[in-house]
């Protein structure tokens, strides 16, 4: 699957690593909109608030005043100034770099542990920020992989990255999750799928059920 969304796609292109703290707020902003909305978010929230101290400070409404073009801002603002307060009352300042001496599990008790974060949140921080083998689960994802028979219906998102995350080759999980993402928005839609030009179609049951 991998070789083939590549080869209809592109070479693989990581994305811009970002800090910890920042690769979690940039996930938190990336919920429910665009990824043009949620960089534009993040950038002025970054630009109105160089240091987290200042987000974690300010009234909510200027947070939610600057990452308005991320939708659902007041109630982003609030979660994103939840998490550093916690961040900052666990380890007595703002910054999680100490996680990177610490393995993939305990990583992701530690993330899965702060206010609104789930699995597909702290999987994002272990590969796009820390470098790790991690595979998240998005809505695009999860919707192929149930699509192509690797997940049953009804599973949940946090039983999907149980399912997937061992099962999917670790040297391929970051271009996997990305290839997939973009084959989603792309190809394999929610409502409209274009199955009949799908790269995946000849390994795919929903193509061949008579709606694919």
């Amino acid at each position: 699957m991998q070789r083939l969304l590549r080869a209809s796609q592109g070479p693989f292109v990581p994305k811009p690593r970002l800090p910890i703290i920042d690769e979690v707020v940039a996930t938190v902003l990336s919920q429910h909109t665009s990824d043009l909305n949620s960089g534009r978010a993040f950038a002025q929230l970054k630009a109105k608030f160089p240091d987290w101290g200042q987000v974690l400070d300010a009234p909510a409404e200027q947070v939610a005043d600057a990452i308005r073009s991320g939708g659902i801002a007041d109630q982003k603002a609030r979660r994103i100034q939840q998490i550093l307060a916690a961040i900052r009352e666990r380890e007595g300042r703002i910054d999680l770099s100490r996680l990177n001496d610490l393995d993939d599990r305990a990583v992701e008790e530690y993330l899965t542990s702060l206010p609104g974060v789930g699995p597909k949140t702290a999987a994002c921080v272990l590969v796009f920020s820390m470098g790790r083998a991690a595979f998240p689960i998005d809505t695009h994802v999860h919707r192929i992989a149930v699509r192509l028979g690797w997940i049953p219906k009804g599973t949940s998102a946090e039983q999907a990255h149980r399912i997937l995350g061992p099962a999917v080759p670790p040297g391929i999980r970051y271009d996997l999750h990305l290839a997939l993402i973009e084959h989603g928005r792309e190809v394999c839609q929610a409502r409209h799928p274009r199955c009949g030009t799908c790269v995946l179609r000849r390994e795919c049951p929903y193509a061949r059920e008579p709606s694919g």
